[in-house]
């Protein structure tokens, strides 16, 4: 699955280097009323909560409604149809996916919405430079999946000397609903199983905050999360050719912990999306949505991709 994201995300970077489309802006259209419930992932619920409110400002008589409790909640609720809109920070799982179409008849449609990138998160005056998988493995895993000789559960065993030789390493990260849990699990760590010392966090900012709490922790969270009590540390996949997680890393595919995001919708395929979900999806994919994609700390798609992602539910932007 990581080398599905990396040629994905090296096809991203050839598309944008090449991209001569520029995204129109957003053109209010008649007709659009109604509600509108998103139900998803927690790590995405800044950018969806800035789409809802530039939205509700171009109509201001729709309802829209975000619950952001994890991505394990968004196929269950497009399923029995509590939401329209499923935000996800990891692609649906095929079991997920079996659960819809046994209900639909048909399969959910997958946009890729961002790219995004994990981030390891030290409070900001931890001295280390950086880490690799292995030493992530061994910070986080019971099982020792990526090639990890030991445990480490000391900051003297990372290297670190003086005051932080002594210092245990406090653990904190998502949730089991988060697919941020789920990619760091199946990336960094393997597949392996994360220690049970682990403080698992509701959400993506609280596990940043938890952070920056006190000197002797680490984390992992979306990069765009980073407060000014951490410090987010370079990562390499071995050694200490350690890559920052820079928009450039990210995009070229560098940043070894770099994965798209998504929305997933349920779009029967024999019939139009209702006109509110239809322009939510567009402004989604406008100038503006892809603005504030850049504001909340993602990549946007270049604008060539935003169309073919517009035209899995038949629109264009």
């Amino acid at each position: 699955m990581a080398l599905l994201v990396v040629m994905a995300l090296s096809l991203a970077s050839s598309v944008w280097a090449k991209d001569k489309v520029v995204l129109p802006q957003y053109q209010k259209s008649i007709g659009v009323t109604g509600s509108l419930t998103s139900v998803g992932s927690d790590t995405l619920a800044g950018l969806t909560t800035l789409w809802v409110e530039d939205f509700k400002e171009i109509y201001p008589n729709v309802d829209v409604q975000v619950q952001a409790s994890g991505s394990a909640t968004a196929p269950p609720a497009l399923t029995e149809g509590t939401a329209q809109i499923g935000p996800m920070s990891r692609p649906m799982r095929s079991r997920e996916i079996d659960g819809f179409e046994r209900e639909h008849g048909y399969k959910p449609v997958e946009l890729k919405i961002a790219i995004d990138a994990i981030g390891v998160f030290v409070q900001k005056d931890n001295p280390i430079k950086g880490l690799n998988f292995t030493q992530l493995d061994s910070i986080f895993s019971e099982t020792l999946n990526c090639g990890a000789t030991k445990k480490i559960n000391t900051w003297a065993e990372l290297g670190l000397s003086q005051r932080w030789a002594k210092r245990g390493i406090q653990l904190f990260g998502r949730n089991s609903v988060s697919g941020t849990y789920g990619y760091f699990k199946k990336v960094a760590l393997c597949r392996g199983d994360f220690k049970r010392n682990v403080n698992e966090q509701p959400g993506s900012a609280s596990v940043v905050q938890s952070v920056a709490s006190s000197i002797n922790t680490i984390g992992y969270s979306g990069i765009g999360y980073r407060v000014s009590g951490v410090k987010l540390l370079p990562i390499a996949k071995e050694g200490t050719d350690y890559v920052a997680p820079t928009k450039e890393n990210i995009f070229s595919d560098r940043y070894p912990l770099s994965r798209y995001v998504y929305v997933y919708v349920n779009k029967n395929p024999l019939k139009p999306l209702a006109p509110i979900e239809r322009e939510f999806i567009r402004f989604i994919f406008s100038r503006q949505g892809q603005a504030l994609v850049q504001r909340e700390g993602y990549l946007p798609l270049p604008a060539q991709q935003a169309e073919e992602e517009l035209a899995k539910v038949g629109l264009t932007p």
